[in-house]
């Protein structure tokens, strides 16, 4: 009998599942993923209807106080057979172990894992209760800057978009201004699985400076809504989603705006003081991809000075 058959073999073993409520220093890798050079094409296909922007007016809502803030709907961003293939890209970009199990996967071996909440730079907590929902993360730039092409064919949303001035203070010499730079090449894919939800919240701003000083922050929530719901299309679309609505809630949590979801809808709103929750699924799975907008710093006045530097 050969030595080889009397030793096991070693497998690399499977990282560990996330502790609940135990910080996790995290990092993501992904596979290479071809990008048809068809995908998100600009203009769109003949047949597309095409891309329209709502914007959400507060005063016309059960959140009136939300007035100044900015969320906007845009529609038939992609159509239906692109979100399908932009989920099949993401789930190919799960990097596999040598025994075939995904990255850090579920016990099923699957592409998704639990989705966990931000503590800062490289460090995330599983906290169930709050967020529960499995996760991708994929870094493609190619892929948010065609979804850019497509979104800025909606009328209007690249001047409202284009800039917003920085907060004044009477401790800073400079007066700034933020100018948009290009969409976070960070996609986080999201999977809400009957009785999955994200409790409400506010979404953080993530920044970096670079080494010559140039800051950039984002400012703006991008949601893209990969699937269909039973809200919008009726079953009789072929939708068995229910539930996993987004939606936006006044401070004591009893007044709501909900955004549901639609294949190719995105929804983009601002990071500060707009008070949201992913509501729980009833019914079916939700797919969505989630990324953000970001700006650019630049110097417009320092106080004393008359007219920009930048």
């Amino acid at each position: 009998m050969p030595l080889s058959d009397l030793i096991p073999t070693v497998l690399k073993p499977k990282p560990p599942k996330p502790a609940r409520h135990r910080p996790q220093q995290t990092s993501y890798i992904s596979n290479d993923v071809p990008i048809p050079a068809d995908f998100l094409s600009v203009p769109l296909p003949e047949d597309a209807p095409a891309v329209t922007l709502t914007k959400l007016d507060w005063s016309k809502t059960a959140l009136p106080e939300n007035g100044p803030l900015y969320a906007v709907v845009l529609d038939n961003v992609l159509t239906p057979a692109e979100c399908a293939q932009l989920l099949r890209m993401a789930e190919a970009s799960v990097v596999t172990l040598p025994d075939g199990e995904g990255e850090g996967g579920n016990e099923d071996g699957g592409k998704w894992r639990p989705a966990m909440v931000n503590m800062g730079p490289g460090w995330e907590i599983l906290e169930p209760e709050y967020r529960n929902s499995d996760r991708i993360i994929w870094d493609q730039q190619e892929v948010v800057d065609r979804l850019w092409g497509r979104c800025r064919l909606a009328p209007g949303l690249e001047a409202q978009l284009a800039g917003m001035e920085g907060v004044k203070r009477p401790e800073r010499e400079l007066e700034t201004r933020w100018v948009f730079k290009r969409f976070n090449k960070r996609m986080r894919f999201l999977k809400y699985q009957k009785g999955q939800f994200f409790r409400p919240h506010c979404d953080g701003p993530y920044g970096e400076e670079a080494e010559d000083g140039t800051v950039i922050r984002t400012h703006y929530t991008v949601h893209l809504y990969l699937n269909d719901s039973v809200a919008e299309v009726g079953t009789e679309g072929g939708a068995d989603l229910v539930g996993g609505a987004t939606s936006f809630l006044s401070s004591d949590e009893k007044r709501k705006v909900d955004v549901d979801p639609k294949a190719g809808r995105v929804l983009i709103f601002q990071h500060s003081r707009l008070y949201h929750s992913g509501d729980d699924v009833v019914a079916g799975t939700k797919y969505t991809m989630r990324t953000d907008i970001l700006y650019e710093m630049v110097k417009t006045k320092t106080r004393g000075e008359e007219g920009t530097t930048a």
